[in-house]
């Protein structure tokens, strides 16, 4: 039996069960730490994806931009915060359970609230509209960050006071809609496209199931029997909606402004239209009115004004008070350009032409409405320092930066 070893259980003194209960309650606190971790992960996931819509991804350094901007400004830049009580696992498991996406008849009553009430936010601190006052009309979708630069940028301008902001959106969200309604430094207000993809998701002006894709051939189309088989565009492609409800949602924008709106009905000075991924000097209204009240001596026969300009590169010191004057061209004029109402009834009087033109793009159709129906073509005046700029194609702290140096 030499060798043999005999297994003798130890006594039963407790420190074993005592060890074993603290394992376990390490590897149940380890778990549920795991868990909490990967929910907040996913919550905050959540948050990104449905923010994604809204905002641009951006590498840009939020440090460097804050900097850039007032203090009293941040609030422009600041995401509204959606987990008020982030370090709680409860708060942030309640956050999902209670958030649900309004359906298309919630946006739709919305929609016509906002536009039946046509409320102006801020008209009791900066009075009624002036009839030669400017109004400011900004064509928004979705992109949020870039929205929050040009508000920023908006409320640096001098006299910016005396305007009204018009905010023209296709997309119905409440985060846009929160930070249209904290702008307080001048009299806001907020219209809605009332034809847009979200809110006609399958069917005509949105996307129909019947729709022909974009790059079927004609003879297909016909075979396949898809709507408008028989007319696809002069390059043989089929309407895309997210395309072509830019230029609808332009001439209803236009149309709104000018000849719907109770504030609006006897304003008879200039019309600026701004997109959400532009942003503005601090003088911007300024030279635009200059500019304005100079066309008389200057250039009688301009009926547009127009701020931008898409080169990269421009000797600012050399031509910030300089104007020079061309025909209306659509592809470099179309930034940050301004008419009044007697240029707007001309454009109107050509709607057939406008809508019909075989383009999804609004400034092309535009420029076809000057060649072919309107009896005085449209002509420009075009600032060669620009005072408004296309920040959507730049690096935030790029171009911000570069704005702010002149």
């Amino acid at each position: 039996m030499r060798g043999r070893r005999i297994l003798i259980p130890l006594p039963n003194t407790g420190s074993m069960y005592r060890k074993r209960n603290t394992y376990y309650m390490r590897g149940i606190i380890f778990m549920a730490v795991l868990i909490f971790l990967f929910l907040k992960l996913q919550i905050f996931t959540f948050y990104d994806n449905h923010d994604s819509v809204l905002m641009e991804p951006t590498n840009d350094s939020v440090d460097a931009i804050m900097s850039m901007v007032p203090s009293v400004l941040h609030k422009f830049l600041t995401p509204k915060t959606l987990l008020h009580n982030g370090s709680n696992l409860i708060g942030a498991l309640n956050f999902v359970d209670l958030y649900h996406p309004p359906n298309i008849t919630e946006i739709n009553r919305q929609i016509a609230k906002y536009n039946d009430m046509q409320l102006v936010l801020n008209e009791y601190t900066f009075g009624p509209l002036q009839n030669d006052s400017v109004i400011i009309v900004v064509q928004v979708h979705t992109r949020i960050t870039y929205l929050r630069h040009l508000i920023v940028s908006l409320a640096q301008a001098h006299d910016i006071s005396r305007v009204l902001l018009i905010f023209s959106h296709d997309y119905y969200d409440e985060d846009i809609n929160d930070l249209v309604q904290t702008i307080d430094f001048c009299k806001v207000m907020q219209i809605f496209y009332p034809y847009s993809i979200q809110t006609h998701p399958n069917q005509f002006p949105g996307v129909d199931p019947n729709d022909c894709p974009r790059d079927i051939k004609k003879d297909h189309a016909i075979i396949r029997k898809c709507n408008n088989a028989l007319y696809p565009d002069l390059y043989g492609h089929y309407r895309e909606a997210k395309f072509t409800q830019t230029k609808h949602h332009w001439w209803w924008k236009a149309n709104r402004v000018f000849d719907q709106l109770e504030i609006t009905r006897y304003h008879t000075g200039l019309v600026l239209f701004l997109e959400e991924d532009h942003y503005v000097a601090e003088d911007f209204l300024y030279v635009l009115e200059m500019m304005y009240k100079r066309t008389t001596d200057l250039c009688p026969q301009c009926n547009i004004l127009s701020l931008g300009t898409y080169l990269k590169t421009f000797n600012y010191y050399t031509y910030n008070s300089k104007v020079e004057v061309m025909p209306w061209i659509s592809s470099k004029h179309n930034m940050g350009f301004a008419f009044n109402r007697t240029t707007w009834n001309s454009i109107r009087t050509c709607a057939k032409h406008f809508c019909s033109y075989d383009d999804y793009n609004w400034d092309w159709s535009l420029q076809h409405v000057s060649q072919q129906c309107l009896r005085r073509k449209l002509h420009a005046m075009i600032v060669k320092g620009p005072r408004v700029f296309h920040i959507g194609e730049w690096r935030f702290d790029q171009k911000i930066a570069l704005v702010k140096k002149y």
